[in-house]
């Protein structure tokens, strides 16, 4: 049973087509083996022995035959067992034919291998250097240990980079223009990046010349310098650095005081040597922008300000822009300009759905930022009717229709490795069309259809014992149904009994284990969109007994009561609905005709959707999810 049959070719059936007879007369076995995938085989022809006695005599004449047969190889095994084969030579000490001293230790190499893989080896060993003609080659600078491990790399293709060597190999590989170790010991600490440690690792790259490194540092230090200000490393910075940081129009703070704060807490750590740069580095906190009562209370009555009449002069400039409004347009400048922070944002994802007659695999993300929508890796099963939700920063997947069967399957996805896992446990039955959402660390499992009937069975999962467990059920048998939460209650809104859609909606007390009912929608609809947005529940889109809808209206817990709002551009069923970077998105879905790629978002001061972009596939009844960027801007992506 589908309650989708009223969608053209949701769940087509496939009838099976015979392509060919096989034991049709009139094939020979050129054409039975073309059937099953195999090229043809021609007859081979046998050369007479007066031709091949002539071929013969033309090789004793020195001629070659010619031979229009070819089997061209290339090995797999070739580079790897030529590497396994060099490292055995290499620690058996033979054919080695130099020896580098790099501390108290000897490494015995071949200059052939280490030329290769090294330009710094290459111009020492083929140039004119003395070290040209030495059997022995004493390096100095570099840490034995870490040029032992990028030996064995040159040897082996393999290197661990950790905690403990990170800061000796990445000097080493730049030493020996290693890019690649360069890039694993960067791509290493960029996922190190701490508030307590981001400024250390900021001035590492900046010694070794790691651009991107210094590059991700620098835009995670802005985006959390709250808690950045907070740090030993933040209080030890040289006052060029201190500088370079509070100057930046990309400082994420909630308000100019914390940035005053950080100046004078560096100044204070050590007066006696700072107090000289406090008027280079108070120039760069946007004074102007303070609140009347700080400026005055706070920053006028600073003994350290009061006492530096270049200070001073900061401060009556701020006092005059706050006292004179009418002449603000005169008073512009780089301390009355309010910062931008390129806050680290949220990204939305779509995931599987129905397409062109079939269920698919494929994941989208999209960055409201730059507009974009680019492809991550698929799901290992293709999923319609797929309920999506993210728990601890991983994005799960779970049930929905295959095109074939319904599956109680889940896998979920970590945007770190761009990777789906499946070993997450099943449902404890099959669901498609269900609803799914987080409440209080928990995953909840709500409604849907098992191909047999409607379900009201709810299960949650605990992450930490990866068991999924049957709470209360619901009232009211609901597929197609959306889930949501707010103020620590599940809500399940609309969907259909397997008969007709509802408009019908109840909510979930995780302490009392119970369900309720509250106050209808004004439309029945199955296969809506929902999200919280603002502290109401905004129901959107879906199907009421005949067609799609564009309408939407919103739920609000204090008045208990629905309320309708402007109807969105496209009619949409089957549509995912996400807040994102606090704006509300539409994606997808089915207007009737045709299956969508198209989004539109939600002005709630204009009280209009407007179109703003399109997936790279059309969905119906897919997923979304809303995740954070990763701070360290993961290349996976």
């Amino acid at each position: 049973m589908s309650d989708f049959a009223d969608v053209p070719d949701f769940f087509p059936c496939r009838p099976f087509h015979c392509v060919v007879n096989l034991f049709s007369s009139d094939l020979d076995d050129s054409k039975i083996d073309s059937v099953w995938g195999f090229p043809a085989s021609p007859r081979l022809r046998l050369h007479s022995l007066g031709a091949v006695n002539r071929r013969m005599n033309d090789l004793e004449l020195g001629d070659r035959p010619p031979s229009p047969a070819r089997l061209a190889h290339t090995s797999d095994k070739h580079a790897r067992c030529t590497l396994n084969e060099l490292s055995v030579l290499r620690r058996h000490r033979e054919l080695c034919d130099v020896v580098l001293n790099v501390g108290s230790r000897k490494i015995f190499a071949h200059r052939v291998i280490l030329s290769a893989c090294s330009p710094y080896f290459r111009a020492m060993f083929t140039g004119e250097l003395a070290e040209s003609r030495q059997t022995e080659v004493t390096i100095r600078d570099i840490d034995e240990l870490a040029m032992e491990l990028l030996i064995d790399f040159c040897y082996s293709s393999n290197i661990v980079v950790e905690e403990g060597n990170v800061q000796t190999l990445l000097p080493a590989a730049c030493l020996l223009q290693l890019a690649e170790i360069q890039d694993i010991c960067c791509e290493f600490l960029k996922r190190q990046l701490d508030p307590s440690n981001c400024l250390g690792i900021r001035a590492f790259a900046d010694t070794h010349a790691c651009r991107e490194l210094l590059r991700i540092a620098d835009k995670f230090t802005q985006h959390n310098f709250q808690e950045v200000m907070e740090s030993e490393e933040f209080l030890l910075l040289p006052v060029g650095q201190l500088v370079d940081i509070i100057s930046s129009d990309e400082l994420n703070v909630r308000s100019e005081e914390h940035v005053f704060s950080a100046v004078m807490n560096w100044v204070k750590y050590n007066v006696s040597e700072r107090r000289q740069h406090l008027a280079q580095a108070l120039q760069h906190v946007r004074l102007p922008l303070l609140g009347p009562k700080f400026l005055v209370g706070t920053v006028g009555s600073e003994l350290l300000v009061r006492s530096d009449e270049a200070c001073r002069d900061l401060v009556d400039e701020a006092k005059n822009y706050l006292l004179l409004p009418q002449e603000r347009p005169l008073m512009q400048g780089p301390r009355t300009r309010p910062r931008k922070p390129m806050r680290r944002g949220e990204v939305l994802f779509a995931v599987g759905g129905w397409c062109s007659g079939d269920a698919i695999a494929s994941v989208e993300r999209f960055d409201p930022q730059t507009m974009d929508w680019k492809m991550v890796a698929p799901m290992s099963k293709r999923r319609c009717g797929v309920g999506v939700a993210v728990l601890n920063d991983l994005l799960y997947a779970v049930g929905g229709h295959d095109g074939q069967s319904y599956l109680n399957s889940i896998e979920r996805y970590d945007p770190q490795t761009n990777q789906w896992s499946c070993d997450v446990a099943p449902t404890t039955s099959c669901r498609t069309s269900v609803g799914v959402a987080v409440l209080d660390g928990f995953l909840y499992a709500v409604g849907g259809q098992d191909g047999v009937q409607c379900l009201n069975h709810v299960e949650r999962y605990d992450p930490k014992e990866n068991k999924w467990y049957k709470v209360a059920p619901m009232t009211t048998r609901r597929l197609g149904v959306a889930v949501a939460v707010l103020g620590g209650f599940l809500y399940a809104i609309g969907g259909s009994d397997g008969q007709c859609p509802l408009n019908t909606v109840e909510r979930y007390d995780p302490r009392a284990n119970k369900w309720c009912p509250v106050a209808p929608m004004s439309t029945r609809r199955k296969h809506l969109g929902c999200a919280v947005f603002n502290n109401l529940i905004y129901a959107v889109g879906g199907r009421d007994d005949c067609m799609e809808l564009s309408s939407a209206e919103r739920y609000n817990p204090h008045s208990n009561s629905w309320s309708p709002i402007v109807a969105m551009t496209s009619r949409r069923s089957g549509v995912g609905l996400a807040v994102v970077n606090g704006q509300l998105y539409a994606v997808g879905g089915f207007d009737g005709t045709a299956y969508l790629k198209t989004i539109e978002v939600y002005d709630p001061e204009q009280n209009q959707w407007r179109l703003c972009g399109a997936m790279n596939y059309r969905r119906l009844g897919g997923g979304v999810g809303v995740m954070q960027t990763p701070q360290t801007e993961n290349n996976y992506w």
